[in-house]
């Protein structure tokens, strides 16, 4: 077990270079010049000059490249161009209301979606199958932000059942942390239980029809004993892989979510980078991201162990 944990952790370093380097090249990919585009079309020579010393434009690439990497590193994230804050503080400001609102996502999404398909899946053919693939295709179909405007509308505006946007933390209290992420979390978790849904009902429906489910049910096991105990628990690593991949949905969502919603996280802090081409924010968030998807695909990996009885060390 030990050998496989260290293969997988290894196998991580060479995704998160190749990362790295796209980051870091994002101020490259950019048309025209980085400096000139940031300082903008009032500006004269010398704040463009200025700009292109702060970001090292005036040294070669790769030197740049491993400078940064050396930063990176050490923590340092660099510096707004805008604000003049560290970009390490920019996002510990910002975390929380993004990271809540991914994890009451991925909860509201687990907790709906698994026994959705697994119901349907037992129910192959009959009304309650169909309405539950229908609901999936609808959300597949129907954008996230349509989704939190109809929310809001519904439930914060005609009925004031819930708060319309903005965030509360959680040192607050509960409900009225609970109360400003319920819209949110139904919006954007609307695609990833669709998607959670229909693979646990694939999954389910090819391992109801295993031998060894028809043995269970000659030997008198129960339905629910049947469902839960035998027939999900060995169509677990699909899913599994399915929320995994999924967390991706719930990172590129929540920048649309929080800009529907007004709420300050990581996702409005994107948009605000790039609407004024703050660079460096733009490359902090971006490679928070994309190592919190490496590790959590790294967690999946490592899940299988307890699931999959293949796996070999």
């Amino acid at each position: 077990m030990f050998a496989y944990i260290v293969r997988r952790v290894l196998a991580t370093i060479p995704v998160m270079a190749i990362v790295a380097l796209f980051v870091f090249s994002l101020l490259y990919i950019a048309p025209g010049d980085p400096a000139a585009v940031i300082a903008g079309d009032q500006a004269t020579p010398e704040d463009v000059e200025r700009i292109r010393q702060s970001l090292g434009l005036d040294r070669p690439y790769l030197v740049r490249f491993g400078e940064w990497v050396f930063r990176i590193l050490r923590g340092d994230l660099g510096v707004s161009i805008f604000t003049n804050l560290p970009v390490s503080l920019m996002i510990q400001q910002r975390i929380e209301p993004t990271l809540s609102l991914m994890v009451v996502t991925l909860l509201l999404a687990v907790t709906i979606a698994v026994p959705m398909g697994v119901v349907a899946a037992w129910k192959a053919g009959t009304w309650i199958d169909n309405a539950v693939m229908s609901f999936a295709v609808l959300s597949f179909s129907v954008p996230v932000f349509v989704v939190g405007y109809l929310l809001a509308y519904i439930f914060a505006l005609e009925l004031d059942w819930l708060p319309v946007q903005g965030y509360t933390p959680f040192s607050n209290g509960f409900g009225p942390w609970i109360q400003n992420l319920i819209l949110p979390a139904v919006a954007l978790g609307s695609v990833y239980i669709a998607l959670i849904a229909r693979i646990t009902r694939a999954t389910m429906l090819e391992v109801l029809q295993q031998d060894y489910i028809r043995t269970a049910r000659a030997k008198g096991a129960g339905q629910r004993s049947i469902l839960f105990l035998h027939a999900l628990k060995n169509a677990a690593v699909p899913i599994v892989t399915v929320i995994g991949i999924g967390i991706a949905l719930l990172i590129g969502g929540a920048v649309v979510t929080e800009s529907v919603f007004a709420i300050p996280g990581l996702g409005r802090l994107t948009v605000d980078a790039i609407l004024r081409r703050d660079y460096p924010v733009i490359q902090g968030v971006v490679l928070l991201f994309s190592f919190v998807y490496v590790l959590v695909n790294l967690a999946i990996d490592l899940l299988y162990t307890l699931f999959d009885p293949r796996i070999r060390y």
